[in-house]
């Protein structure tokens, strides 16, 4: 079953209880490249691969179809910064 953008984006607000979610479907509509910017305070005191890593057990099911999943992991501070 290919998934959506909605899909990843509400599992990851849900999940994370993220502030900010952005998910695009780069696979040309066979939903299996996405790439994601994912602000939540779950990620303060985390270094990059420890974020990614929360990220990943949160899509696991959904990462066994996926073929290519880029994401940008930031706090809300860090997110005011940009």
């Amino acid at each position: 079953m290919p998934y959506t953008e909605d899909h990843i984006r509400n599992k990851l607000i849900k999940d994370l209880d993220a502030v900010h979610v952005e998910v695009v479907d780069q696979s040309d509509g066979c939903g299996a490249k996405f790439a994601a910017v994912i602000v939540s305070n779950k990620f303060e005191g985390k270094p990059l691969l420890q974020r990614h890593r929360l990220v990943n057990s949160v899509l696991s099911e959904e990462l066994k179809e996926i073929h290519a999943f880029s994401q940008k992991t930031l706090t809300p501070e860090q997110w005011e910064k940009e």
